[in-house]
């Protein structure tokens, strides 16, 4: 099992539900880092299952931005019950309603119209409403979306803070599983510096993979 696949494994049970912390900074619209995190880490889920279900790059941001609105207008007064149901099935129905409103902009809007649609009202999206038995399917999809854009976004942190090339040699050989003499081709590199970016890299990985769990439980 590679390492990135070992970081992922730590967490699929119960996979990173949101930590109350991050909520209540993200409660206050003057926290600005707070929002510039929370935009980080939840955009590229949005945006990726938004992408899955058929929409194209500008629809799957303009599903980003209409989903970001709503939560931002619920936030003030949001309060976080684990008892009720997860935020992330939470985020997931407002997310599900904004991408079954941009295909329906197709059915109805003209080409080239791209005049917006009213907000989506998260009042409506109660998290005792996501438990939804014929759900089971979606919701198995958006926890792999989910831990996918962590893994993600881990791996962005880490490549900004090590050697490029070390980084290279990582992600060719443990993520794109490239053999090993395909990467000492392209890289001119020796199996040994392969295997070294592997034991400098991978840890870092898995403990911005642990960091983020701790900011979302």
């Amino acid at each position: 099992m590679s390492s990135l696949d070992a970081a992922m494994d730590q967490s699929r049970s119960n996979y990173l539900p949101t930590r109350s912390s991050l909520l209540s900074r993200v409660q206050n619209p003057d926290d600005g880092e707070g929002w510039r995190e929370f935009f980080g880490i939840y955009s590229r889920c949005i945006r990726g299952w938004a992408t899955r279900s058929g929409l194209n790059p500008s629809e799957a941001d303009d599903v980003v931005q209409e989903t970001m609105v709503a939560v931002a207008r619920q936030m003030p007064r949001f309060r976080y019950d684990r008892t009720a149901g997860s935020f992330k099935g939470w985020l997931f129905t407002i997310t599900r309603r904004c991408v079954g409103r941009q295909l329906e902009r197709r059915r109805w809007v003209p080409n080239g119209d791209r005049s917006p649609l009213s907000p989506v009202e998260p009042a409506d999206c109660a998290l005792d409403q996501i438990a939804d038995p014929t759900m089971e399917s979606l919701d198995a999809q958006w926890e792999q979306e989910w831990r996918r854009s962590i893994v993600a976004l881990a791996m962005d942190r880490v490549r900004r803070r090590v050697n490029p090339k070390h980084f290279q040699m990582f992600d060719l050989y443990v993520t794109q599983q490239l053999p090993i003499e395909q990467i000492k081709k392209l890289l001119q590199v020796s199996a040994a510096q392969i295997y070294m970016a592997k034991l400098r890299v991978g840890p870092l990985v898995r403990r911005e993979v642990e960091r983020l769990q701790a900011t979302l439980i």
